[in-house]
């Protein structure tokens, strides 16, 4: 098990709600699912992550251990928005998965046809959110379809929509080198998340792991941050703040 969720269904000190969902990483590699779980806590670290790979120090696909995995992720979120969502890597494993469904509530497991590693990592920053079954799964989904539309030579996101009334925008800086890799793209679409209104930065969803680090920014590039709604000051505020601390890289 890489993260164990301290308490279930708590709220933060500054009022956001917990995870309320586990993740449970199907691999034919032990490793492989170890190794994603890492990746994936790096961004959640509040989310019960559950490595569910190999078979007897092999390779292959077991349903005691899914099995194990799962019961373990619905018994820490017991609670009716709370439950797993699976994430399995190779056909077999979709088979190993699909008969533990068989012995497990349907309703609080779902098992979204996403890639592996980037819908673990999108799964988990949902569920770092707060999101509930249901938020969590299309996170998962989602970061299929932007795989799935990807091609080798497009680069970034499409242009950034007009502004309007009650839209604010306004350019800062990158000062880490690294731009928004994982960990920084993360922070940002966990501040997002929490303004609850939309953002988006150099035309990315703000709030989406994976687009902000698709635009492939490094130091030095200036972002556009574009926010809607009532609270779009404080949210443009909030990622501006962030973004000149330079992510503690700096």
């Amino acid at each position: 098990v890489h993260r164990v969720h301290p308490a279930r269904g708590r709220r933060h000190r500054d009022g956001r709600v917990s995870a309320r969902v586990a993740l449970v990483l199907v691999s034919h590699s032990a490793q492989v699912a170890a190794g994603t779980a890492q990746i994936a806590g790096q961004m959640a670290p509040d989310v019960l992550l559950l490595p569910a790979g190999g078979i007897d120090g092999g390779i292959g696909t077991s349903v005691d251990l899914v099995m194990e995995s799962v019961e373990r992720g619905l018994a820490e979120y017991p609670d009716d928005a709370g439950g797993v969502v699976v994430l399995t890597d190779l056909g077999s494993a979709v088979l190993t998965t699909d008969l533990v469904l068989e012995m497990v509530d349907p309703e609080r497991v779902r098992v979204p046809s996403a890639p592996f590693v980037e819908g673990a990592v999108s799964a988990a920053v949902a569920a770092q959110q707060g999101g509930d079954l249901g938020a969590v799964e299309a996170a998962a989904l989602e970061a299929g379809r932007q795989y799935a539309a990807a091609a080798p030579d497009e680069a970034g996101p499409g242009p950034i929509a007009a502004v309007g009334d009650g839209s604010v925008t306004t350019r800062v800086t990158l000062r880490n080198p690294l731009g928004l890799h994982a960990r920084t793209a993360a922070q940002v679409a966990r501040v997002v998340a929490d303004s609850g209104v939309p953002v988006t930065i150099d035309g990315a969803d703000g709030a989406s792991v994976l687009a902000l680090m698709a635009l492939g920014t490094t130091g030095g590039h200036e972002l556009t941050v574009t926010a809607t709604g009532d609270r779009a000051q404080a949210a443009v505020d909030a990622v501006v703040a962030l973004v000149e601390t330079g992510f503690g890289e700096v």
